[in-house]
């Protein structure tokens, strides 16, 4: 399982030997998913990204937030979902679920509340039925907690888990986190594969989210040294994986070390 921002690519570019490393870990036969914290677009959008930074990735290889939730969502057949995210999101989660019968008003409502990214569509009416769904017993879904986000212009906008944190204090509800560096993200993201976490290795540039998630699972961890890495070691945060790399390009000889 390997994190795409700060591994992969940083800011765009591919890492160097990313790609070779990927080809050489297809080559040997390891099942790859390829983990990532964005939930703002849908995995075509996502996917098309990669491909133009020079990535295939199969559409099964992807996790994000999003997928983690339609996984979920897949287990409950007769959930009612109010989702506070993009039309386009919300079309894909809504594609986890079958129709319904319709059903009789006072029988009605919201099993789940899923919030993501919602800057195009959030208004006071959404965020207050949101509100009401969960006082009347929905459960809060977050895609991810991040409090704010920086354009590469370096302009700032409010994030989801902003959002998340308004409904939990107006609610005194705690949210389901299905984003990094969550349990629940990491073994559903290894259960994809069709393998036990403990048989799994996580891959990333971030002790806080990559290396703490991979953990909390019991997969192997792996700490490259990109990315965040120099700014979370000067801060004495880059510790806790099970190994540490100079980059991607490492890990295939690691794993065959190791094997």
């Amino acid at each position: 399982m390997i994190d795409i921002n700060g591994t992969i690519f940083d800011h765009g570019i591919a890492i160097e030997g990313a790609r070779e490393a990927v080809n050489l870990l297809r080559d040997r036969g390891y099942a790859l998913r390829f983990l990532t914290n964005t939930e703002s677009k849908t995995v075509e959008a996502t996917l098309e990204s990669l491909s133009a930074c020079g990535l295939e990735v199969g559409r099964e290889e992807l996790f994000t937030p999003v997928v983690a939730a339609r996984t979920l969502l897949e287990g409950f057949p007769s959930a009612c979902v109010l989702s506070l995210m993009s039309d386009e999101l919300r079309q894909c989660l809504a594609a986890a679920q079958p129709a319904q019968p319709a059903q009789p008003a006072q029988e009605s409502g919201p099993t789940h509340v899923v919030v993501g990214d919602c800057q195009d569509v959030l208004d006071y009416p959404l965020l207050n039925r949101a509100f009401r769904a969960v006082r009347a017993g929905a459960e809060l879904i977050a895609l991810q907690r991040g409090a704010l986000y920086r354009t590469p212009e370096g302009e700032e906008f409010i994030d989801t888990g902003a959002i998340v944190a308004a409904l939990e204090y107006g609610t005194g509800r705690t949210a389901r986190l299905l984003g990094k560096p969550s349990s629940e993200y990491f073994g559903l993201a290894a259960t994809s594969t069709g393998f036990a976490p403990e048989q799994t290795a996580v891959v990333g540039d971030d002790a806080t989210t990559d290396s703490a998630g991979g953990n909390s699972i019991g997969a192997t961890t792996i700490q490259v040294r990109t990315g965040k890495y120099a700014a979370q070691a000067a801060a004495g945060l880059a510790r806790g994986a099970a190994h540490t790399v100079d980059s991607i390009a490492d890990v295939p000889g690691l794993l065959e070390r190791a094997a």
